[in-house]
């Protein structure tokens, strides 16, 4: 099951997050995670994703927006029941966050649209306890 899932206009996306504790050094304040999302079309549509929009939340309630063209250095175009899945990181500089966002896509018609990406948790398993 992912950590979160959701599905708009006909577009799923589903993420899993994982801690990487070889790449994170707490008592520096830094702790790197990183992010799989899968995108499946569902819908009757082509359609191409144009760029994405994040949330940021870190322990403390600091929200950072990130904002950009594409994802990881794409803008993937998926026909009906075609998917694309990709893996990228995040820092933070406390143990737990959480990201939300948002894919704005465009459809085979020109038409402009967003696709909501759920909010999933960032935590370092150690601080959990």
């Amino acid at each position: 099951m992912p950590e979160s899932s959701a599905t708009t206009h006909g577009i799923r996306v589903d993420v899993f997050s994982r801690f990487v504790p070889e790449q994170s050094v707490p008592e520096e304040g830094r702790w790197l995670f990183l992010y799989q999302i899968t995108i499946l079309n569902s819908s009757s549509r082509t359609v191409q994703l144009l760029s994405r929009e994040w949330r940021i939340t870190n322990a403390d309630g600091r929200t950072e927006l990130v904002r950009g063209a594409g994802v990881v250095g794409q803008q993937p175009v998926m026909r009906p029941s075609e998917g694309f899945q990709y893996v990228s990181g995040c820092p933070l500089d406390t143990p737990v966050g959480t990201m939300a966002g948002v894919y704005q896509m465009v459809d085979d018609t020109g038409e402009p649209f967003e696709v909501e990406i759920a909010a999933f948790a960032l935590a370092d398993p150690m601080a959990l306890n």
